[in-house]
């Protein structure tokens, strides 16, 4: 008690906070709960049910370090009641040989939803050579739930190895759920979709759109940084482009306010989403049922130690509990 206190006193002028730091997104009600006791409440998304709103977002595959990152987040994903996309499984089209590193629905366990991952280019080709059983194949080998699709324009085209985009990926994504017979996600990897783009997408039957918004990791400015000698570097300018999660969500909620025909009823929050507090207020902000999802956030804890990652998510869930109780949207 009396350290207690004496940290008080010493710390009191340490810790005062400037007004213009507030965050000014919530009211802070600590009049109507108690502290939480309980678990976070389990709900529906994505077909299964899930005890954590989080979604660990598409990183990595095909490396020895990444088998222990997708290893270690299947672990958490099964721990907490999460949901996971792999990285790109485009390597696997064709054999095996890095099967290990993308197969972790032995670790997760049958009950959480689990998704590969193909670019819309590698798409492009399987539905110019018929090869769209290529995409079952792989769903089946890693006893994946469906297939997420990322579109990624700016990254191809300042990435020197890139593949060219030859249509209009959602006349691709049309041709594809034309065949599917598995759920399709589809996302964008660091700079989002317009609300064009997002008005297209919510009126196709996909199981979810997830945002990839700028504010995060951004795969463009990856390439301009692995590149940094080459001419690329005059594209600058559009590594800059793109919407954050929050403009998206709003553009979303006016979507489907106005539009009666939305066929896509869930989203995943992704982009510069760097806690829980961001993650509580945008799926709170959703009028469409919605998780978030992470990706360097939780890269950064899953290359080491599985203990520092399960920390991790553990201060996270312990926040949305705080976040529930004592918060509410302006």
């Amino acid at each position: 008690m009396t350290d207690r206190k004496k940290d008080h006193i010493e710390l009191a002028f340490r810790s005062q906070i400037e007004k213009s730091f507030v965050d000014d997104r919530f009211y802070y009600e600590p009049f109507l709960n108690a502290h939480p006791q309980k678990e976070l409440k389990p709900f529906t998304f994505l077909g299964k049910e899930i005890r954590t709103p989080i979604w660990v977002s598409s990183m990595t595959g095909g490396t020895k370090l990444a088998g222990k990152i997708n290893s270690n987040l299947a672990k958490a994903c099964a721990e907490f009641g999460m949901g996971m996309g792999l990285g790109s499984c485009r390597l696997l089209l064709e054999d095996d040989k890095y099967l290990a590193d993308f197969n972790v629905r032995h670790i997760m366990g049958p009950e959480l939803p689990l998704y590969a991952n193909l670019g819309i280019c590698q798409l492009e080709e399987l539905i110019q050579n018929n090869e769209l059983s290529k995409i079952s194949n792989l769903v089946a080998k890693l006893q994946a739930d469906g297939i997420i699709i990322h579109v990624n324009p700016m990254q191809e085209w300042l990435q020197p190895e890139g593949d060219l985009i030859l249509r209009s990926p959602i006349q691709t994504i049309m041709d594809l759920l034309k065949h599917a017979d598995y759920p399709v996600i589809v996302k964008e990897v660091g700079q989002g979709f317009g609300p064009d783009s997002l008005n297209q997408l919510l009126q196709l039957p996909l199981q979810a759109i997830e945002f990839g918004a700028f504010g995060g990791t951004n795969f463009a400015k990856i390439e301009m940084m692995r590149n940094p000698d080459n001419q690329i570097q005059l594209y600058d300018p559009l590594a800059k482009i793109g919407h954050t999660a929050d403009q998206m969500v709003d553009w979303t909620n006016t979507i489907v306010e106005s539009n009666k025909q939305i066929k896509c009823n869930e989203l995943i929050i992704s982009g510069g989403i760097h806690s829980f507090i961001d993650g509580y207020f945008l799926t709170e902000k959703s009028k469409l049922p919605a998780i978030y999802g992470q990706a360097s956030e939780l890269l950064k804890y899953a290359q080491d130690s599985y203990s520092n990652l399960q920390n991790y998510i553990q201060s996270q869930v312990e926040g949305l509990k705080i976040a529930n109780a004592f918060l509410k949207l302006k």
